[in-house]
């Protein structure tokens, strides 16, 4: 421990389990103060219980740092106001967020319903902005602060998670709008894309399910995918998160990283790839018919091309 953090105070949302836990003690074994905020619900965002935030925040005390629990609901403005009060209340100041909260409700899209839709976004999106929207008029006063988000591998396409993707790309549109309204005032905003083992990602019906697929022989290869998230371990991811909540990190501004394991890899900024340009001022349907494949969708594929109907 350098206690590179001596003196500041941050708020990990969703920071009772699995990589806010991680995020909560690293921040502070290196001696930042944490509001460890977490609802206490189910994987699916049901429930509710204080116990989780209250064993991080015990676990920080007993090795000498200093955090206090939270049990707002991230979907909720009033309750993002709240944490960031909770923050100045308790510990006089606030310098770093971490938003990690979130839900799943895995469900193909013709079978997805409004409320499955509306619960993930509002998790994940909406609870990005509720403490961002608080916490970002105390570091605009202060002219620092640093925000982490938690973006996700699934935002580039992931099937059955519409809702979750949907989200999980917002979050990083949100993250490089942030990072363009707050920089002025010396605050950065970065998003990270984790790899790691949490009940989000491997649950105990996955493993079942993958059990019963290598023992009847369906899909040898059904825990390869579980094998590797066993070594993708929460604790793994947080150290990034720290680094971004440096001092040091200032020149890191509206970027995203995917971060597991031995790999941290820096994500591409959207870009256009190819163009083509009328000197008409516009394109017409029939002119782009006759354009379009051999120039923008030229060496194009369907990777997801339509399956013939299994017969019976």
């Amino acid at each position: 421990m350098a206690n590179r953090l001596e003196g500041k105070v941050a708020i990990v949302t969703g920071g009772g389990r699995g990589i806010g836990r991680a995020e909560a003690l690293a921040l502070a074994a290196e001696g930042a103060a944490v509001v460890v905020n977490d609802l206490g619900g189910a994987v699916d965002g049901s429930g509710a219980s204080s116990g989780p935030a209250d064993e991080v925040a015990a676990e920080i005390r007993a090795a000498g740092g200093r955090a206090i629990a939270n049990y707002d609901s991230v979907t909720d403005m009033a309750g993002g106001e709240r944490m960031v009060k909770q923050a100045l209340d308790e510990f006089g100041r606030l310098d770093i967020l971490v938003n990690n909260a979130g839900i799943l409700r895995d469900r193909m899209i013709f079978n997805m319903s409004e409320e499955e839709w509306d619960a993930v976004i509002g998790v994940h999106l909406k609870g990005h902005f509720t403490a961002t929207r608080f916490a970002s008029i105390v570091f605009r006063q202060q002219r620092s602060g640093r925000i982490v988000n938690t973006s996700s591998e699934s935002g580039m396409g992931n099937m059955g998670q519409a809702n979750y993707s949907a989200a999980k790309e917002g979050i990083a549109g949100l993250t490089r709008t942030l990072a363009r309204d707050l920089g002025r005032y010396g605050v950065t905003a970065n998003a990270i894309r984790p790899r790691a083992k949490s009940r989000m990602t491997v649950s105990p019906e996955m493993e079942e399910a993958a059990r019963r697929s290598r023992a009847a022989g369906l899909r040898p290869d059904a825990g390869d995918a579980i094998s590797m998230m066993d070594r993708l371990m929460p604790e793994y991811v947080a150290p990034m998160v720290v680094y971004l909540a440096l001092d040091e990190a200032g020149y890191i501004n509206g970027r995203d990283f995917i971060v597991g394991g031995n790999q941290i890899s820096l994500v591409s900024l959207p870009e256009m790839e190819r163009s083509i340009y009328n000197p008409r001022g516009y394109w017409t349907l029939d002119e782009l018919v006759q354009v379009v494949p051999q120039s923008l969708g030229q060496g194009l594929k369907n990777q997801w091309p339509l399956r013939e109907a299994a017969k019976s």
